[in-house]
Parts: structure tokens; sequence; C-alpha cells
């Protein structure tokens, strides 16, 4: 198959000597200050998208997707992180290194940057996902990160108490808001779209945000694809159980057929010796 090269590949960062910068190993994967593990929803909502994010175009094996996933972005300040809710980046290995699970996503080693990112507001981060708090030290904004330093293309914010979708693209230098049409909008580059699909997930009904292909069918998750492959497999059972009777139902009446013409030609025969008896040649008749 034929995988196209990545639109957004190599992100140039100034940085001193790279075999003094840390790696993945000596990075943490989380902040043992932070408080707790993320809510359900932001647990559910990501494996959604990670289940359902098959861009074509790529080989599942250049295909990188992480939630709460520490990112380290500044070769210079190496301890700056940014934590996305959920991530995606092309062109690259699905393991670090080809052979390792990610501890953390580190820039200066990886060295290709996210094509899109999503968070999932709450009332604690909705001004710095958006954009709208300003920075407070050193370190810049999550907005920032995305937009400024990284430039990811496509940035993308769901608020699950008003389930308000948006979409902000960059576009010289900066995010632009982007028009959303039936709360869906496509990504040429990843041969993909991302919208709110209302439906059931885990037992759980509600609108989510989900990937779908060109076609506008919604890319089915692991689970899905077993049920369609259970149904497919059930329907070929039936198909060929029909078809079985059916051949049956052929045998038999051929079988029928067989012993009326058997019956027939005893009945002649019959009729013939009848004939011969009583003088009268039935060739004759």
């Amino acid at each position: 198959m034929s995988v196209a090269k990545p639109l957004f590949e190599q992100v140039i960062l100034p940085h001193p000597a790279k075999e003094t910068l840390p790696t993945m190993y000596d990075l943490p994967s989380e902040d043992p200050e932070e408080p707790g593990l993320p809510d359900e929803f932001h647990l559910w909502q990501p494996q959604l998208c990670s289940e359902t994010f098959r861009p074509p175009n790529y080989e599942s094996e250049r295909v990188f997707v992480a939630s709460d996933l520490n990112l380290y972005y500044d070769p210079n300040h190496t301890a700056w992180y940014k934590r996305p809710d959920w991530f995606a980046v092309v062109g690259i290995s699905r393991f670090y290194q080809e052979r390792e699970l990610r501890m953390s996503y580190v820039i200066w080693q990886e060295e290709v940057r996210p094509i899109v990112a999503i968070e999932l507001l709450s009332a604690s981060t909705r001004d710095q996902d958006l954009g709208y708090s300003e920075r407070t030290g050193e370190a810049p904004t999550k907005w920032e990160v995305y937009e400024q330093i990284l430039a990811i293309p496509y940035y993308v914010t769901f608020d699950r108490v008003s389930n308000e979708l948006q979409l902000f693209k960059l576009d010289g230098g900066s995010y632009q808001p982007q028009t959303i049409d039936n709360s869906q909008f496509w990504i040429p580059e990843l041969q993909l779209g991302l919208g709110l699909w209302l439906g059931e997930y885990r037992g759980l009904n509600r609108l989510w945000l989900r990937w779908y292909d060109q076609q506008g069918n919604w890319i089915p998750t692991e689970a899905e694809r077993t049920e369609l492959e259970r149904q497919r497999a059930e329907q070929e059972r039936q198909r060929a159980e029909q078809e079985r009777q059916r051949a049956e139902l052929a045998q038999q009446r051929a079988e029928q057929e067989h012993q009326r013409a058997e019956l027939a030609q005893q009945r002649a025969e019959q009729l013939a010796e009848r004939l011969r008896q009583m003088g009268i040649n039935p060739d004759e008749i």
C-alpha cells in the first residue's frame, strides 16, 4: 500500500547538544503533585477517539495516539510539558524507537509534532484551553504551546455539558475558528472527519466525539467490528443453511420426479402386458 508523506513532519527547534538532553526515560509520565486521575468522561471519550482514529493514508504502524500523556515541548526547558486530553501524530512509529511503549512524548527526540489535539473543557481549565487566560508564570499556556511552539495544525475543544464542539485551524501562525456544519468537520490531510455522534458507547448513550470516513460512515470500534464480524458470520451461516435446505428440497423434488417416472413406466409396462394377453400388439396401437 502506498503511504502518503506527512504534510506536517519536522519541528525545527533550537536546542543544545542533543546528547545533553533528557530522554523519555528521564522525564516523568505524570506529575506527582497533580491531584487524582481524570474523571470517567476524560477516560472514555479519548478511548473512543483512539479506537476510531484510522486515517486510510497512513499505515497503522505509523500512527501514534495518546491521552493524558505528558508532551515535552521545549529543549531549553526540559521540565516543561503539557498534557493534552488526546492527540495524534502521523508518520511516526507507534512505538518509541520502533520497540517500546512511550512513557511520555518528547518533541526534541521524536521531531514530529501532533497533527491534531483535543481538549475536553471543564470549568477549571476552560479559559486556558480556549486561550483566554494569560501566562501567570514563566511557562507558556497550553494554547500558546499548541499554537505558537508546536504549531499543531488542528485544535479541537469539546464541552460535555453544553455539547459545544469548536475547531481551530492554524492559519498564518495563529488559530482561526472554523465553521462546523452539522457538528462535523473534515481534515483532508488525514482523509478523516471528526464529529458529534449520538449513540451508545460502553453502555452510555450520549453525544460523543467520533471519527468518520470519506463516505460519512462512523468508523467502528473494536467491539463494533467484532459484533459486525459476528453478524456477518451468522448471515453466512444462515445463507449456507438456506442453500443446504434448497439443495435438499431440489434433491427431494428430483427423487419424486424419478419415482413418478418409474411409476409411469411400470404402469405402461403393465398395460402393455395386458394388451398382449388380449392378443393386441401394443407397439401397433
